[in-house]
């Protein structure tokens, strides 16, 4: 079967038998000796059995092969023998480089603004290591490779990572990328090796360095206490958060945020920050904690863009939500918590060299790892899930795993790894490929949904661009079709048709009269008292009627689509222009606002007005009320209430009609406009005043007796302006009656 593989497959599984110190032939034979009777692709699961058993052999000293670069070439001549393993899919070099070219061109047929746009950042950096036009790796080799060795990427994210690091590439993964990127990793891990411990800090034994800044070497991050503003040295570990105040010398011991507690509620999230606590720069990320007493905000400052910010604020995110995942899936086994924490370091670590790799463009940081991508996909739960219950079927450190890889490249692990542990790999091996295949069906239906989720929010991102105008002249735009609407009531309650305004009044009637039952009434004093007419459907028609208007809706749907109405309707068009000026928008704007403040302070009127006349300020007026109110209380205990309300229904459409219209006169309407216009309002007289100190409640009073001497006012409410602040530091506004 030998001749059916591909040269370059062939030349690689004679590296394979090098490797394990074995003849092709006998490799070949092992192989065929736990073949299945019906297998298809017998070429490509030939290159699979083989690389998997170089992988074991060359797993363990991953750390030196990367050095020299033996370990990227075997595993990219890896991936390229399973893109093509057999002899009937290869290609000669001149037209695999013809073809790949073509790969290239045509995501730019596609979004041709985007891609013009990437590749120039991409190439500024790897143009000197692309000069030699290889062949290049697709997704599913890339995928298929992380499932074997997760230093490249863990099949969980493998997609997401390929899709990052190739988006200038036209999908497309060469092989001076995937070697800068190894050795850019291990770089970084030798990097964050060298790192000092917090001061005054001892970590714990399955505790690593995941990043810092602060240092004389990187880029300043600052401390905002209140007022006052302090810069030191911050560290991630995969355990906690530590910050280090900068003294004159040296560091202060380190204040440590532990992120392992599953059971405290902590929250981290972007803030904005500026000298003296004014709210400037929107640079910096806020951690809250029950274990806290105050908030800790950290700033990252940085010259134009957030990038800084967004880069600490997402790894912060990834420690918490993975030592919550292992306490929601109770996860105890230390195999298997240290797995999980491998797993973490490494796509940090992955992230690290991505960013160094693409300086000029930086990358998302949430595809490079695994809880913070998967909490905001949709249907993500479901992937970490079944990522769950494959951590639980790890009994044992596989020579391949994440905790070995971690190893061999020299960070230390708290479980050592034992003869008996690597025995039970191979009993292992069959449980892992079916969770696998599970994990990566999920993995697939959650990034379909995932990019159709984004073309949409593609769309809605243009109407959300638009600005004030734009976005009033669209709404007008669709709720035009409610204008029909209004005509047609205007026509029912004018008497205009009597045909139609009988037939709507008998209807309302009617279903009045067989609907409402039962009154509710809810005491909210001392603010007013609440009237709830609750609505029981004794009549069946009333559930006929909805489920006719429900199977309307839907027949229009389906005529919609029968007649490709939505195909046809591929945006809005709207006309903007208009023959105002500069100047007239100025003033139509200040107009609006204008009539802004004249509505809320009719409003407030109306709010004091009615206040007086509970607190009894204006008892003329007061009386009034009570006396309306108690006759209609015993009317509402003496008559129905639908009977009540057919009576109000029947007055508001007699009272629109054309006699009573010509009989009527303005008198009434006077009458109770100038009753309402006497009603003496409430003073209102505000004051701020920014507390210095921690003041108690008596302490205040206190203070308000002496600014308001011997008048005598009645403290209506005292509330925070600025909610987000200590009380004792809070702009307080009084009311006094």
């Amino acid at each position: 079967m030998r001749k059916h593989l591909s040269p370059i497959a062939d030349d690689l599984l004679c590296r394979c038998a090098e490797t394990l110190g074995t003849s092709l032939d006998s490799l070949v034979e092992d192989f065929e000796r736990g073949l299945k009777p019906v297998l298809d692709n017998y070429s490509r699961r030939l290159v699979e059995f083989c690389c998997s058993k170089a992988i074991e052999i060359i797993c363990p000293t991953v750390g030196d092969r990367i050095k020299d670069g033996s370990f990227s070439r075997f595993t990219y001549d890896m991936m390229l023998a399973w893109d093509s393993p057999s002899s009937t899919n290869s290609e000669l070099p001149s037209e695999s480089i013809a073809k790949e070219k073509e790969d290239k061109m045509k995501p730019l047929e596609g979004n041709a603004g985007q891609m013009h746009d990437d590749i120039p950042l991409f190439y500024s950096d790897m143009m000197p290591l692309l000069v030699n036009e290889e062949s290049s790796v697709g997704e599913d080799a890339f995928v298929w490779l992380a499932s074997s060795i997760p230093l490249v990427a863990d099949v969980v994210n493998a997609r997401f990572t390929f899709e990052t690091l190739t988006a200038p590439t036209a999908s497309r993964l060469h092989f001076p990328a995937y070697d800068t990127f190894l050795k850019k990793m291990d770089k970084c891990i030798k990097y964050l090796e060298e790192q000092e411990k917090p001061t005054g800090i001892e970590f714990s034994e399955d505790e690593f360095i995941l990043h810092v800044e602060g240092t004389a070497r990187t880029q300043r991050v600052v401390r905002h206490i209140g007022a006052t503003s302090w810069p030191g040295r911050l560290t991630l570990t995969n355990q906690s958060l530590y910050f280090e105040t900068s003294g004159v010398m040296s560091y202060e011991t380190a204040l440590r945020v532990d992120l392992s507690r599953a059971d405290v509620v902590q929250q981290v999230k972007a803030t904005s920050t500026g000298p003296w606590g004014v709210p400037l720069f929107d640079k910096a990320i806020t951690y809250e904690s029950t274990e806290l007493s105050e908030p800790l905000v950290l700033e990252l400052p940085e010259m134009t863009s957030s990038t800084r910010r967004d880069h600490w604020l997402t790894l912060i995110k990834e420690v918490i939500l993975l030592h919550r995942f292992i306490s929601k899936f109770d996860i105890i086994a230390p195999v298997q918590s240290w797995e999980l924490n491998a797993r973490t370091i490494l796509g940090i670590v992955r992230l690290h060299a991505a960013r160094e790799l693409l300086r000029i463009s930086p990358p998302a940081p949430a595809n490079f790892l695994i809880f913070s991508l998967y909490e905001d996909l949709p249907k993500g739960d479901y992937v970490l899930a079944e990522l769950a219950n494959t951590i639980k079927q790890t009994t044992s450190l596989s020579p391949c795993n994440a905790a070995s890889m971690l190893k061999s490249l020299n960070i230390s692990s708290p479980i050592a790894s034992s003869v008996e542990n690597i025995k039970q790999f191979e009993e292992e091996t069959s449980n892992h490929s079916d969770t696998l295949t599970s994990l990566e069906t999920t993995i697939g239906q959650v990034r379909e949904e995932a990019m159709e989720i984004s073309m949409a929010k593609a769309t809605v991102e243009e109407v959300v661009d638009e600005g004030l105008s734009e976005s009033l002249l669209i709404l007008v735009e669709l709720v035009s079709s409610l204008k029909n609407v209004l005509p047609w009531l205007q026509v029912v309650l004018s008497w205009e048709r009597p045909t139609v305004t009988l037939s709507a009044l008998v209807l309302v009637l009617a279903f009045t009269y067989n609907s409402l039952q039962v009154i509710l009434l809810i005491d909210c004093y001392p603010i007013c008292t609440i009237i709830i007419f609750l609505g029981s459907a004794t009549r069946e028609w009333i559930g006929y009627a909805i489920a006719i208007v429900l199977m309307l809706t839907v027949a229009m749907m389906f005529w919609a689509r029968r007649n490709r109405t939505g195909e046809r309707c591929k945006e809005i068009v709207l006309r903007s222009s208009s023959d105002k000026t500069t100047m007239d928008y100025i003033v139509s704007a200040q107009q609006s606002m204008n009539n802004l403040h004249a509505l809320i302070k009719t409003m407030n009127i109306t709010i004091l007005r009615i206040w007086s006349m509970l607190i009894g300020k204006a008892p003329k007026q007061a009386n009034a009320v009570i006396w309306v109110m108690t006759g209609v209380a015993v009317l509402l205990m003496v008559v129905p209430v639908k009977f009540v309300l057919m009576g109000v229904l029947l007055y508001c459409s007699i009272a629109n009609s054309g006699i009573v219209k010509h009989k009527s006169n303005e008198q009434g309407n006077r009458r109770l406009k100038e009753w309402w216009e006497s009603i003496p309002v409430v003073p209102v007289r505000t004051f701020h005043h920014i507390c210095s100190g921690a003041l108690q409640q008596d302490e205040i009073l206190a203070t308000l007796d002496i600014w308001c001497g011997c008048e005598q006012y009645t403290v209506l409410f005292a509330r925070p302006l600025i909610s987000d602040e200590p009380w004792w530091r809070r702009r307080l506004t009084f009311v006094f009656l």
